[in-house]
């Protein structure tokens, strides 16, 4: 089985989401079952049809869940020494060398990523153009619009 990479965040995110699953999710739903029961006829009984669906659904991602954090390979940022090189976890202020915007990004798993929060998946196309890339170097990443040229400013790992 592949590992899969997660900083310690997200490996925390997920861990509290199972939690959450297991100890409110799963007995509100088992609840929600035994309460749809008990008005009769279950065949046209549209109550506990959306219950039985939603432990389906909760019983599935908590198996997920387990499985990504069972195959997990947990990388702290901090700990990293990449010698200034962008890496898995790596905090990275880019530059757009054609319109001069700067923006910063945390290269993070793919359950992490968040673009509202600056956290893009090691499997985008930005991240895998800046992978091994140092300070000065140009990543050119393929866009939409065309390609656009990125300068790697600085590379944090926080």
């Amino acid at each position: 089985m592949s590992k899969i990479p997660l900083t310690v965040a997200g490996a925390e995110m997920l861990r509290q989401e199972l939690h959450s699953l297991k100890t409110v999710e799963r007995p509100a739903v088992i609840n929600a079952i035994s309460e749809a029961r008990a008005q009769g006829d279950l065949s046209e009984n549209a109550e506990y049809d959306a219950a039985k669906e939603r432990q389906g659904f909760i019983e599935g991602r908590i198996v997920e869940l387990e499985s990504k954090l069972g195959s997990a390979q947990i990388i702290d940022p901090k700990a990293l020494n990449a010698d200034g090189r962008c890496v898995f976890g790596a905090t990275v202020v880019l530059e757009d060398v054609n319109s001069g915007d700067v923006v910063t990004y945390q290269i993070v798993g793919e359950d992490e990523a968040n673009i509202r929060l600056r956290k893009i998946s090691i499997s985008s196309p930005i991240a895998r153009a800046l992978i091994g890339k140092s300070i000065g170097d140009i990543a050119e990443v393929q866009a939409p619009g065309g390609v656009r040229e990125l300068e790697v400013v600085e590379v944090q790992y926080i």
